[in-house]
């Protein structure tokens, strides 16, 4: 037996426990890691709340989490790792946990901290993955909305390192280190519109909202063409006409590699706000809720 965070309904964050729960046992292909660390993400948030029920519903007890970190301890047939291996990678059964399955563990480079060993996943490859559907080439224009976010820091700078001129929105607070990685930062909230065009008075290519703060019409206005649009954050896409991108199942297989050796070179950042305990899950959720973070939340069991 060992320890993982489990909720049995859907609600606010005190749903989450600590429960006693069985080993997991590694499938095929996958491996068993003690978990050294595991990044909370906003669609844990959503998933606890109740907010994806319609579109993917639970199976309670649901051990939340979609990425981890840690060191192999057992192994599945056919993977291609060895026990005592420092991995991470996405989690097939939740990560909020002492112990977690990896459907395709990647090497953990010695440089590369655990905390960000395990937030690098979902976001760094989210924001490849937007990148690549957009496809903002070398001297275009691009509009991140949430550029300080933890997705849209790594799309900022993927995106920069590409020769993309890239806009950012963030708060007040955020301004200067969204500067510091290459974009020119523009305070979301009202007359952002204006701010976009004074900032890029040529007009912008595409936009990438990883915000969801209901800036989809806007932003079709700004690009005159919803095809150049796209958000991972605001449910109503479908309404004008964007495009929603989500996760995929091969998603990871050429960009995680790519991702974990730019972060390991320093070649890419990604800030950590904050670590909790295991048994804190419900307040790292409730201070990522309150949007008290500058940068992403992770869990230490």
């Amino acid at each position: 037996m060992s320890t993982a965070i489990t909720f049995s309904e859907y609600g606010a964050p005190e749903v989450m426990r600590p429960t006693e729960v069985a080993l997991p046992e590694p499938g095929p292909g996958q491996v068993r890691i003690k978990v050294n660390a595991a990044s909370v993400n906003p669609l844990d948030m959503k998933i606890r709340s109740g907010l994806m029920a319609k579109v993917a519903p639970a199976r309670f007890p649901v051990i939340p989490g979609l990425d981890a970190a840690g060191v192999v301890d057992a192994v599945g047939e056919g993977a291609d790792v060895a026990i005592g291996d420092e991995v991470l990678g996405s989690t097939a059964g939740g990560s909020y946990a002492e112990y977690a399955l990896l459907d395709r563990p990647v090497a953990k480079p010695a440089a590369l901290s655990w905390e960000v060993a395990a937030s690098l996943v979902t976001v760094g490859q989210t924001a490849h993955r937007v990148l690549g559907q957009l496809g903002v080439r070398p001297g275009q224009i691009l509009l991140v909305h949430g550029a300080a976010g933890s997705v849209g820091v790594i799309a900022v700078q993927l995106a920069t390192a590409r020769g993309i001129t890239v806009v950012g929105t963030a708060a007040e607070r955020d301004l200067e280190r969204v500067t510091a990685l290459g974009a020119i930062a523009v305070r979301y909230g009202d007359g952002w519109v204006e701010r976009v065009n004074a900032a890029a008075p040529g007009g912008v290519d595409f936009v990438f909202d990883a915000s969801g703060a209901g800036v989809l019409a806007d932003s079709v206005a700004l690009t005159g063409d919803a095809d150049k649009v796209i958000t991972i954050a605001d449910m109503s896409a479908q309404q004008h006409g964007v495009r929603f991108s989500a996760d995929t199942a091969d998603q990871g297989g050429q960009a995680l590699p790519e991702l974990v050796e730019l972060a390991a070179d320093g070649k890419l950042t990604l800030p950590i706000w904050r670590t909790y305990p295991l048994a804190e899950a419900p307040q790292a959720h409730a201070d990522l809720e309150a949007h008290r973070n500058q940068g992403k939340a992770v869990l230490l069991p």
